[in-house]
């Protein structure tokens, strides 16, 4: 065991993804739990040393599986990142380090209340203010990377000046990006003055130089060379992301109701924001679509005659309506292959196709076609923005497609245009 303090927020959806039998699960969360405490009793740091000094006493209590428990704990705790002053505020952990237990779907909420004062303080704000479960997960990272930097002082005796200081080092010592910089001085703030009513005051630090980039958008050519790689369903998927311009957990969220095959319409639900909006949908891919529902319409039956338990829903819905995801509306468009086990309920069911080989799938196809650009799943939708904008759509029409609060938004995509502007041409093509 390492003898530094273990921070590890999220050790209980580690737990539930760690393949252990349910008893002994359930045993493991026990025994986390009640060293957790111990430590609390003590105002210290989870460290080896003291769980060297916890476990005689325990042992002499019960007979579970105390120590067998922590070791899981450490082991896990020092794969998910490490509390120890070499670590920068602004640089990512090692990879074997790098926090992996982070899943596409939410924990149950009654569940996931976090280990320490300050980080229940922050998961109760968070909430009252209905944040997504992402940008909860996000505030709580950045929130436990400066409870590191900060370390053995805890956040609740944190000021604007320690705060300050995180974000400097940052900047100076861990090159952040001034995105990176700005979403964790988003996370502090609201970690310090919402969620444990500190007043930071004036801080003075240190920001990056402020940086624009462009996106990458492939030609209508190269779009076309990269879907010629793929066929089947990796295709249709990769179609409709250009086609309707989604992002891409829109797209593997995608629902049999989502669709509207006769009027041509596709309806995003709980986008980015949690926002819905209606785009197109290509009139070209919709006999492949309804030849999709018809099988996945069979693999249904089947699954409901095996009484697979329904798919995924969002707490409170599946609260209100239990019967839910067991309907065909409510079915994946693009199901996993096989069942998979949910790490927060427990239940075996199908969830949606993996966003990783969704991934993979993009880079190996852009390789094959001999792309010289850098491709991901998200290069398709800044690529449906920027040919509908070469094709005389106007900028309004396009920042309601993409779902952009903001038109300026929408206007990186006219410095990508293959003619920017009004057409102008350079000098050199004149004759």
């Amino acid at each position: 065991m390492e003898h530094g303090p273990i921070s590890f927020p999220g050790w209980k959806q580690a737990l539930a993804c760690a393949g252990l039998e349910p008893g002994v699960r359930v045993a493991f969360e026990r025994e986390i739990i009640s060293f957790l405490r111990f430590c609390k009793a003590r105002h210290a740091p989870v460290t080896a040393g003291l769980a060297r000094e916890y476990l005689p006493g325990r042992e002499r209590q019960t007979t579970g599986p105390a120590r067998e428990a922590l070791r899981w704990f450490y082991r896990e705790g020092q794969r998910a990142g490490r509390v120890g002053p070499a670590r920068l505020a602004g640089n990512p952990a090692p990879r074997d380090e790098r926090k992996t237990w982070r899943p596409m779907e939410p924990p149950l909420a009654a569940g996931d209340l976090g280990a320490e004062p300050w980080e229940r303080a922050l998961i109760k704000a968070s909430r009252e203010r209905h944040f997504l479960w992402r940008t909860e997960q996000t505030y709580r990272e950045w929130s436990v990377r400066f409870a590191r930097f900060l370390a053995p002082r805890s956040p609740d005796a944190a000021s604007g000046d320690d705060v300050a200081a995180f974000l400097s080092e940052m900047a100076v010592q861990g090159r952040a990006s001034p995105s990176a910089q700005k979403q964790a001085l988003n996370a502090l703030v609201f970690l310090m003055q919402e969620a444990l009513h500190r007043d930071l005051g004036q801080m003075e630090f240190t920001r990056p130089a402020a940086r624009r980039r462009v996106p990458t958008v492939l030609s209508q050519g190269e779009c076309k060379a990269l879907f010629a790689q793929l066929e089947g369903t990796p295709r249709l998927m990769v179609e409709l992301a250009y086609g309707a311009g989604l992002r891409l957990m829109e797209l593997l969220r995608l629902r049999v109701h989502h669709l509207d095959l006769d009027r041509l319409r596709l309806q995003v639900l709980g986008g980015k924001g949690d926002k819905d909006r209606v785009t197109v949908l290509p009139e070209k891919l919709v006999p492949a679509l309804r030849e999709r529902l018809a099988r996945l319409r069979e693999q249904w039956t089947m699954d409901r005659a095996a009484k697979v338990p329904g798919v995924w829903l969002p707490e409170g819905l599946a609260r209100k309506y239990p019967k839910a995801g067991r309907s065909w509306e409510w079915q994946w468009l693009f199901p996993a292959r096989e069942l998979s086990r949910d790490p927060a309920s427990g239940v075996t069911r199908r969830h949606h196709l993996s966003d990783t080989s969704f991934q993979r799938t993009v880079k190996g196809a852009a390789a094959q076609a001999g792309l010289n650009k850098r491709v991901t799943p998200h290069t398709f939708r800044h690529s449906f923005a920027t040919h509908l904008l070469e094709g005389g759509t106007d900028i309004r029409t396009v920042q309601e497609l993409m779902g952009h609060a903001s038109v300026e938004t929408t206007q990186i995509y006219l410095h990508v245009m293959q003619k920017p502007g009004l057409g102008v041409r350079s000098p050199l093509d004149h004759p």
